[in-house]
């Protein structure tokens, strides 16, 4: 796997993205600790609102960003973000009312909104071999649940010496270093794309998105990795403080354990997915999530959780690591953006949904019942998926074009059928193509 790491300008986009989230990571416990000193023991509204916030900006501005992307140079736009950010954080510690926290965070937040898919749409045309890309995506999961288990317990050890006002420094620095980093740099320029209005732009990427059946697929997958993700993040800490009567340690080792399970599903999934299909894969993953959740009605103690938990990391990795490889099928090179931004804003609108849900379930009927209705919630989206992600799905379709004129250049080496024209190619829809085949293959 780290043989990709010999590819230059994927080295150094790989760096940009370890260091900028080990940034993330030690500003998300300033943040904490700067709600605590702003407003007490209301802190926890404070981070929730902070975090519904972040969840707007992430659905709201990365379908209206990818639609300004291809104006503009990649690298240029993948600075100027990292800068913007950059310069967030450096107002952070300065802030002295709830209010102006809100305003920097979701400056903040659209930046990464419109960071995140660009730099994500970028990685396959940097690596065009699908398996270096499988290898690209595992690297990528890596780095966030290395984040998970660093960034704690780096800001731990800074916190002995410095301030926490001084931990958004280290973000700051995380974030110049990233927009160096992609400078070192030359990555491809933007395909050529037809010139299209700004709504045609905004929306061009959820309308491939909702029309692709494997996508769609992915956006169920999306929303069961939210069911079982949020209860995860969201009531660890009930479980173990209130539930178990144990400390903030014990917590922190139960989220080390998730971490460590999505770890080793990363490092699998290279050459588990030489032998299973991605749908095959994902859908595994879910099952894995949802037996998992409903098992969580018989924990009983701190092991047993941090079993459990290292089981539900196994199939949220498994789930939704490979989806890149089906945004990167499913869309020409100039559409790349957009789909990953329509990926990236529908898969945040789940955890939107699922967040809240999660903790009013726990706080309301307790944990068993959040177990079991998140456990269905699971088992709904696998089940969604199932049925609108078809078992045959490739990529090249034979299909008719009913609409094109005899002779037309799309049309070269098609084979009349009838009273129609068939041909084949790797299907994705497009101005020609704006319509999935249906059982009679017209389009």
């Amino acid at each position: 796997m780290l043989k990709i790491l010999s590819h230059r300008t994927y080295r150094h986009l790989f760096a940009a993205q370890v260091i900028a989230l080990i940034g993330t990571g030690l500003a998300t416990v300033a943040m904490g600790l700067l709600a605590f000193e702003l407003a007490g023991d209301n802190a926890g509204m404070v981070l929730g609102t902070a975090l519904a916030i972040k969840m707007i900006a992430y659905v709201g501005v990365a379908p209206v960003a990818a639609a300004f992307a291809d104006r503009l140079p990649r690298r240029t736009m993948l600075v100027a973000l990292d800068l913007v950010r950059a310069a967030v954080a450096l107002l952070l510690p300065f802030v002295s009312q709830i209010w102006e926290v809100y305003v920097l965070i979701f400056v903040l937040q659209a930046a990464s909104a419109a960071f995140t898919p660009t730099f994500q749409a970028t990685i396959p045309d940097v690596l065009p071999d699908e398996k270096d890309y499988t290898k690209a995506l595992s690297l990528s999961r890596l780095a966030y649940d290395m984040e998970s288990l660093v960034s704690p317990m780096l800001a731990a050890a800074l916190l002995t010496v410095i301030g926490f006002h001084d931990l958004f420094a280290g973000t700051v620095v995380g974030f110049l270093v990233s927009a160096a980093l992609v400078v070192s740099v030359v990555l491809p320029a933007h395909p050529a794309a037809p010139r299209r209005g700004i709504y045609d732009r905004t929306t061009r990427g959820m309308r491939i998105y909702l029309a692709t059946p494997r996508l769609r697929g992915l956006l169920a997958v999306s929303a069961g990795v939210a069911a079982a993700g949020s209860m995860v993040f969201v009531n660890t800490v009930v479980i173990v403080q209130a539930g178990l009567g144990l400390s903030q340690s014990a917590v922190a080792l139960a989220l080390a354990s998730f971490g460590a399970g999505s770890m080793v599903a990363a490092l699998a999934l290279p050459r588990l997915l030489e032998q299973l299909t991605d749908r095959t894969a994902m859908l595994g993953g879910i099952g894995v999530m949802v037996v998992g959740l409903f098992a969580g009605i018989f924990v009983s103690g701190h092991s047993s959780l941090m079993a459990l938990w290292f089981v539900l990391g196994l199939g949220y990795s498994t789930a939704q690591t490979p989806s890149g490889r089906l945004l990167r099928r499913s869309a020409h090179p100039e559409d790349r953006p957009a789909l990953f931004a329509a990926q990236f804003a529908l898969s945040h609108a789940c955890w939107l949904l699922f967040y809240p849900l999660a903790g009013w379930l726990g706080a309301r009927f307790g944990m068993p019942v959040s177990f079991v209705v998140l456990g269905g919630a699971g088992a709904l989206a696998a089940w969604v998926a199932s049925r609108v992600w078809p078992v045959q799905d490739p990529e090249v379709i034979e299909h008719n074009h009913a609409d094109l004129p005899a002779g037309h250049a799309h049309m070269l080496g098609a084979v009349a059928s009838g009273d129609r024209v068939r041909h084949a190619h790797t299907f994705v829809l497009d101005d020609q193509h704006p319509h999935w085949p249906g059982k009679d293959s017209r389009t």
